[in-house]
Formats: structure tokens, C-alpha cells, sequence
């Protein structure tokens, strides 16, 4: 069984086959995304396979910034997100239809209906750090599961041969993803090689295996060679500050018409659950500082 305190990236070569990959598992990190709501189980398990999936792309990706998933519906699923930062910060929410008593996400995200979206984004800094350069690339849901149709977007968008597996329970998340290098690399039947063994490969063992363990036992005959190892840990980046820019874009009428009776305004996050609370001089200071007085008049002599 997997440490919990291990949450890692690992990015892998299989050079006699001419495959690349990547590795994610996630146990602490993951709980601590979750910690703060009680998520109902498909709900949870597609979270933390986005969360991995987040995790695995940017060890594919050019990521200096941030990538999500973002999944939207009109369903019982109405918004899920999934962010990994280049740092290999993660973090990640869940929304479900209020009105919908026992709302979950479907088995089969086909139910999600055709205007159902899953969005990939990625952002990256750019020469103003103010206008970062975002890149973003739509994920068609023909596909039952999140692996599958991610697996599918990444044959059509980069016309590479791709296998992806994702996994998550209450504690741990993971995912392994192989992807056939440009090219001539690795020998002919290299590809299948590979994929038969993935093939092997089942959600629970990709759960309660650690990496280097799951590694030698997929591929050592390939002579599977780790690249580069980055740990991966739960962080949110909300503050005080933002909020407050929160509140002002929302406007005085909106921000005075949240105050309770007590005369505070407070703010929850939900990644991380941590409370902000603002007293009405506090909301009533927002909105004077983009007061401006304009002088009247000269009286004439």
C-alpha cells in the first residue's frame, strides 16, 4: 500500500519501445482537496481523476503557468475543476444542481447530455505579467469515462498514439499515461508492446502501487528510464486581497446587500474552506477609495 504522505509526478522513458510517459499519485495531497466538503462517491472519484489528470498533463505539456480541466453541464454534474500549477500545486472543486435532491455525477458522462463541455487550459506568463498567454483546447464527451475521452482528444489533437488510465477513491488518486514519440523512435512493435502491457494494468493495483514499484513491474524488461521526479502537493491560492477584489468587481449595491444581520460580510473558499470576514466600514472603505471629488465651481467675485 502507497505512504500517505506520497504525492509525486514522475515522468519516464521506455527507450527501446520508443514510449514516453507519465506517473501521478496523489494520497495527502488529494484528501487535503477534499477535506473540506462531502462529496458523494462518482462525484469524488471524478474529481480526483481530474486532479491526476491535471497533475499528468503539465509533465506533458509545456506548462510555466497553470493547467485545469474544467467540466461544465446542465445536468446534476454542473461544474467540476481541476487546476495543477508548474510549481505541482493542485487544487479542485465540485458544484452539483442544487435541486436536484441526491445529485451525483453519472456513471457514464455521456448522461451529461450534448451541451455538456470539458475544457483544457493552459496559462502561461507572458511578457506582461498582467495578460498571461492562454491556450485552450475543447474535449469532445463521446466517451463513458474521463480517461477515455481525454485518451481520445489526445489521438485527434496530436495525432499521437495515447493510452490513459485514471483512477480515485476517498484517499488516494493516480494516473499513467503512455504516448508513442514522434518519429522513428524505438523499434517496430515497440507501441504494442507497450499498450499489452498497459493493458494489464487495473484502477485498483494503479491505486496501491507506488510508482517505482508499478513502474518495474509494468516495463522492466523495457528498461523504463525516470526522467524527472516533482512533488505534488494541495495549495489554494485565495487571500484577503482577493477577495476584496472580489467584492468591489461585484459592485456597492451587490457588496452591501451581503451584509448580514450582524453587519459582516463573510466569504468562504471553496477550495479551500478557509473563512473571510469583512465588517460593513470594511465594505463601506472598498467602495470610498474609487470615490473621487470633483471641485465645484469657482464663486464669481
Amino acid at each position: 500500500m502507497q505512504d500517505s504522505t506520497n504525492n509525486q509526478q514522475t515522468r519516464f522513458l521506455l527507450p527501446k519501445a520508443g514510449v514516453r510517459g507519465v506517473a501521478v499519485e496523489l494520497s495527502s495531497a488529494w484528501q487535503e482537496i477534499q477535506a473540506h466538503v462531502d462529496y458523494p462517491p462518482r462525484a469524488r472519484a471524478l474529481l480526483g481523476q481530474s486532479c491526476a489528470a491535471a497533475a499528468l498533463f503539465t509533465g506533458h505539456a509545456k506548462v510555466n503557468g497553470r493547467l485545469s480541466l474544467q467540466l461544465r453541464s446542465q445536468r446534476a454534474l454542473r461544474t467540476l475543476f481541476a487546476e495543477c500549477t508548474a510549481q505541482g500545486t493542485l487544487r479542485g472543486i465540485v458544484r452539483l444542481a442544487d435541486e436536484a435532491e441526491g445529485a451525483d455525477a453519472p456513471a457514464d458522462l455521456r448522461q451529461l447530455g450534448e451541451q455538456a463541455m470539458l475544457a483544457i487550459t493552459i496559462e502561461n506568463p507572458g511578457l506582461d505579467p498582467r495578460e498571461p498567454q492562454r491556450y485552450q483546447s475543447l474535449v469532445s464527451l463521446h466517451a463513458a469515462t474521463l480517461d477515455a475521452a481525454l485518451e481520445a482528444y489526445f489521438v485527434q489533437s496530436e495525432q499521437l498514439p495515447t493510452r490513459l488510465l485514471l483512477a480515485a477513491d476517498g484517499t488516494r488518486a493516480a494516473g499513467l499515461m503512455l504516448q508513442r514519440l514522434p518519429g522513428d523512435e524505438g523499434d517496430s512493435d515497440g507501441w504494442g508492446r507497450a499498450c499489452a502491457l498497459f493493458e494489464t494494468l487495473g484502477t485498483a493495483e494503479l491505486l496501491g502501487t507506488d510508482t517505482e514499484t508499478l513502474l518495474h513491474r509494468l516495463f522492466h524488461e523495457e528498461g523504463a528510464d525516470v526522467l524527472a521526479l516533482r512533488p505534488l502537493a494541495f495549495a489554494c491560492s485565495c487571500s484577503r486581497d482577493r477577495v476584496s477584489g472580489m467584492l468591489e468587481a461585484l459592485g456597492a449595491e451587490e457588496a452591501r446587500a451581503a451584509l448580514q444581520d450582524d453587519g459582516r460580510v463573510e466569504v468562504h473558499c471553496e477550495f479551500c474552506g478557509r473563512g473571510y470576514v469583512f465588517e460593513e466600514p470594511e465594505i463601506e472603505e472598498l467602495f470610498a477609495r474609487d470615490v473621487v471629488e470633483v471641485p465645484g465651481p469657482e464663486r464669481l467675485q
